[in-house]
């Protein structure tokens, strides 16, 4: 007894010994773990051969790493507790969880299926090959041209008696514009797919017979068969079967179906959603690629927000720190050659010129399309174009003619507004942060995430197995 349970205990230690050496760890970051094949998996997928900026694993240990601890914080603020969050991660995991309910026996089947109410859709009588000569005759029509419809079919019929060629006279006589351009030629079709009138004359011809002049609810035709057949085995259709399938959205209505009969065999104890958060926990451990991708999934998400509560939304509006920053670094932003700031604007009445600059003339720049808007196009009449901005030359042909004063520069114009003009003046350095405003939340943004990088790096210890780390893509 004794000498069973050691040996039970020395393979358990066996077998954990192995795990750790077939998987170790190669770093330890805010207490949590990260095996190699975690980090593996990162650092391979972020630099496949088409990434431009490659990196190489001790230059991504520190993206990695500033990676996780942001998560980290992500999971202090609660964030994965949120109905937001949770809802957004499930949809995410559910994309990759519900396609593995469907196999492709499953595919298989439901092509047969399809086959099978083709078959019977079509009946004994199956496919016909058919063309046709319309002379159209509308429900109401008069008299006299019901008398001219029957003159023309008949004088078709006659052609075509004395060996015209169908499809020829076809083309340049049908009023079936769709037919016509293929010779009258309607393709493969089975009963029910047309006007029962039409359908008993087709079904009655053989190969290479050709209709008497008949009426239909359309007109007056004349049918000429060209072929026969019942459809093909199921094998010659399958691919297209199967491609049908794909593109209408056969796996997930068979995902639903199978969902469906699993709560209903439960009695509705459990639900969808717990059924595929089962089937994604079962998945994941089972399979290393679906486990970190379920995983990059879920702490992407937490990187999004943490990362748009603490930095990018944050820079974007704090419209003081935005100037604060401009202020501090105006070095950062000069241009290599003047800006103009202003509009290049079209009217139609010559009034408009000055009424546009009287307009705006006193108002900040950033409140000028809204001015412009409620004075001269508040209603359902467009009295101006405008474009505004800050231009360098080559940005505005308009500008360019009359801001910098480049010769030859043709100006397109604009269809309805014949007079051109401009507003605003030359720049040569930004005057305030909202000259250059999307660079200077770039760069308060990157400043942001500095900082917090290194508060997070202070916060949260790290640690590097650095031998582990050199056998990262180089082991059995």
């Amino acid at each position: 007894m004794i000498k069973s349970l050691f040996s039970a205990l020395m393979l358990a230690m066996a077998a954990g010994v192995h795990a750790q050496t077939a998987d170790p760890i190669v770093m330890t970051v805010a207490g949590v773990d990260v095996p190699r094949s975690e980090f593996e998996y990162s650092y391979n997928k972020n630099n496949t051969d088409g990434v431009i900026d490659k990196k190489s694993v001790d230059e991504y240990v520190e993206l990695f790493v500033n990676y996780k601890l942001k998560v980290q914080a992500a999971l202090d603020a609660r964030i994965d507790t949120t109905q937001a969050f949770l809802k957004e991660f499930a949809q995410y995991r559910d994309q990759q969880v519900r396609p593995t309910y469907v196999t492709n026996d499953d595919m298989l089947a439901e092509a047969h299926q399809v086959y099978d109410q083709t078959v019977k859709n079509i009946g004994p009588d199956g496919l016909v090959m058919a063309g046709h000569i319309l002379m159209r005759m509308g429900q109401q029509a008069t008299q006299a041209e019901q008398q001219e419809a029957k003159r023309r079919i008949d004088s078709v019929y006659t052609a075509l008696q004395g060996g015209a060629d169908f499809e020829a006279l076809a083309r340049q006589v049908s009023q079936d514009p769709g037919s016509a351009a293929r010779g009258g030629m309607l393709g493969w079709f089975s009963r029910n797919q047309m006007v029962k009138e039409f359908e008993n004359e087709a079904f009655a011809l053989r190969p290479g017979e050709m209709s008497k002049p008949f009426l239909s609810p359309f007109g007056w035709h004349i049918i000429l068969m060209k072929d026969r057949k019942q459809l093909e085995p199921f094998e010659f259709h399958k691919d297209n079967i199967l491609r049908f399938l794909e593109q209408r959205g056969a796996r997930n209505a068979i995902t639903e179906r199978k969902l469906d009969a699993m709560v209903k065999a439960s009695d509705g104890k459990v639900t969808k959603s717990q059924l595929l958060e089962q089937r994604a926990d079962s998945l994941a451990a089972a399979n290393p690629e679906m486990r970190y991708l379920i995983k990059e999934y879920h702490d992407g998400l937490l990187l999004y927000e943490i990362s748009n509560r603490t930095v990018w939304d944050k820079a974007t509006k704090d419209e003081e720190a935005l100037k604060r920053y401009f202020k501090k670094n105006k070095k950062k932003y000069r241009w290599d050659e003047p800006h103009f700031k202003g509009i290049a604007y079209h009217v139609k009445d010559p009034a408009h010129v000055k009424a546009v600059v009287k307009c705006v003339k006193k108002l900040k720049f950033e409140d000028w399309n809204e001015a412009l808007r409620k004075t001269f196009n508040n209603d359902s009449i467009i009295r101006i174009r405008v474009e505004k901005g800050i231009f360098k030359k080559g940005d505005n042909k308009l500008i360019d003619r009359e801001e910098f004063g480049v010769k030859g520069v043709q100006v397109d114009s604009v269809k309805g507004y014949p007079i051109d003009a401009t507003y605003g003046k030359m720049l040569k350095k930004p005057q305030d942060y909202m000259d250059v405003r999307g660079l200077v939340v770039a760069d308060l943004q990157d400043e942001m995430e500095r900082l917090w990088v290194a508060e997070l790096r202070k916060k949260y210890p790290v640690t590097i197995n650095k031998e582990v780390l050199k056998t990262v893509n180089k082991h059995e």
